[in-house]
């Protein structure tokens, strides 16, 4: 294969020469794409420089402590890729010191153990990866690296993904006089043991990875239904007799939670790396109980180009179909915004945890009669009112107090705002 030359990048716009501080890959190593070949250091910062493409190392143009501009040939390679260009603004790996976080991490999930690697350096390559992944830094140091000095590399987190990521929970074990996760043998007590199913560890999986994925905030607000309340009441069974679709609140609530995500688009989205993509569509899903304890999600698609007839009807099938274990995979896919309905099991409010990977998820009460002091031009008066407290958890990283506060704000208004004199 031919010789390449490598270059000393680029490391900034005012930076114009580096300092070799050390070569990781010595003469006549193999080394793959994203392997880091040597270090650099600058007036500004130290920088790793990853190796573009898996090869060998020929030769070094320079040894530790040379100065070198940029743009000068510091290594002769020869590479797998032939004839693959190594650009002088080939982005340098930063040194991440984020490892350190898994020293701390008390992670309850755990079905192994794992020990910090101590040298955990994201390289782009690997970083890229990681995002497209959902890998957290917390999680690359727990993977063991099989390059020079226990560094990571592209093989060992590919492999590591497609082995199912087995220390994604796992507890860290830290060696020597450092803090040591004390084993406090917890009497557990006696009793049946129940396996949990692969649905339930499905589910526990996904709860896990949200809260270890995204830093859950939960915002309050209380919500008059009163009107909500009468007009159903009222209205339950002419809309059954006419539409032959029970009416829950449902429907009712969906309603309004698409109206209020119209009014704020940037609730109805996701993260993908540094990149927020706000959804085109509103696809609402429904945190269901099976007959087992089991939850899942159907989702309710368009929901705000549905009719309230429309919605019963969807709503209607799709609880119907998931008690009955019948729900097809498209129809518990692509959820843009969750519902979950505590209130249906007693709850007077909860703290649900985001259904990845959407920005936010709601959880309305029970709906419960209570005296309120109600505020009126002639005086204040109390009057028996139908209360209920909805509960909207975010992820911080994209969703911040304002925009959480005023969408939740939003739905109440639209529920408190309900119009009795409303058709169907």
């Amino acid at each position: 294969m031919p010789e390449t030359e490598f270059r000393m990048p680029k490391m900034g716009e005012s930076i114009t020469e580096g300092t070799i501080i050390n070569w990781l890959v010595q003469e006549g190593e193999n080394f793959e794409e994203g392997d880091i070949l040597c270090e650099v250091a600058t007036d500004k910062v130290d920088n790793e420089v990853p190796a573009p493409a898996s090869g060998k190392m020929l030769q070094h143009k320079f040894g530790s402590k040379d100065v070198v501009p940029v743009g000068e040939v510091i290594a002769l390679l020869e590479l797998s890729e032939a004839g693959k260009s190594i650009s002088s603004e080939e982005k340098p790996a930063a040194k991440i010191t984020e490892a350190t976080i898994a020293k701390k991490s008390n992670s309850k999930s755990a079905a192994t153990s794992f020990k910090v690697n101590e040298n955990v350096f994201i390289s782009p390559l690997i970083d890229s990866i990681a995002r497209k992944h959902h890998v957290s830094y917390e999680e690359l140091a727990r993977i063991p690296g099989t390059g020079k000095d226990s560094r990571l590399r592209k093989s060992d987190l590919l492999n590591y993904i497609a082995e199912g990521r087995p220390l994604q929970f796992a507890q860290p074990v830290v060696e020597g006089s450092g803090f040591k996760i004390p084993d406090l043998k917890f009497d557990k007590g006696t009793g049946k043991v129940v396996e949990m199913d692969r649905m339930r560890q499905m589910i526990a999986d996904h709860m896990v990875f949200s809260k270890h994925t995204s830093p859950h905030v939960t915002a309050y607000v209380e919500a008059d239904l009163t009107n909500m309340v009468a007009w159903r009441n009222d209205n339950k069974v002419a809309f059954q007799k006419k539409h032959n679709e029970k009416l829950t609140f449902t429907p009712l609530f969906i309603e309004c939670v698409a109206k209020a995500i119209k009014a704020y688009p940037m609730i109805n989205s996701s993260l993908e790396g540094t990149s927020i993509i706000v959804k085109e569509d509103i696809h609402i899903g429904m945190a269901t109980a099976l007959p087992s304890g089991n939850l899942i999600v159907p989702v309710v698609k368009n929901a705000d180009r549905q009719s309230l007839p429309e919605l019963a009807a969807s709503t209607n099938e799709l609880v119907g179909k998931a008690r009955d274990n019948k729900l097809k995979g498209d129809e518990t896919k692509g959820s843009t915004f969750t519902i979950s309905n505590v209130g249906t099991f007693g709850s007077l409010m909860g703290t649900p945890i985001i259904n990845q990977p959407e920005a936010a998820i709601l959880a309305t009460g029970i709906i419960k009669k209570r005296a309120e002091v109600m505020e009126k031009p002639e005086g204040d008066t109390i009057e028996i009112r139908s209360m209920m407290y909805l509960s909207l958890s975010f992820d911080h990283r994209i969703v911040d107090g304002y925009l959480a506060g005023s969408f939740l704000r939003r739905i109440a208004d639209e529920m408190e705002q309900f119009d009795v004199n409303r058709k169907f």
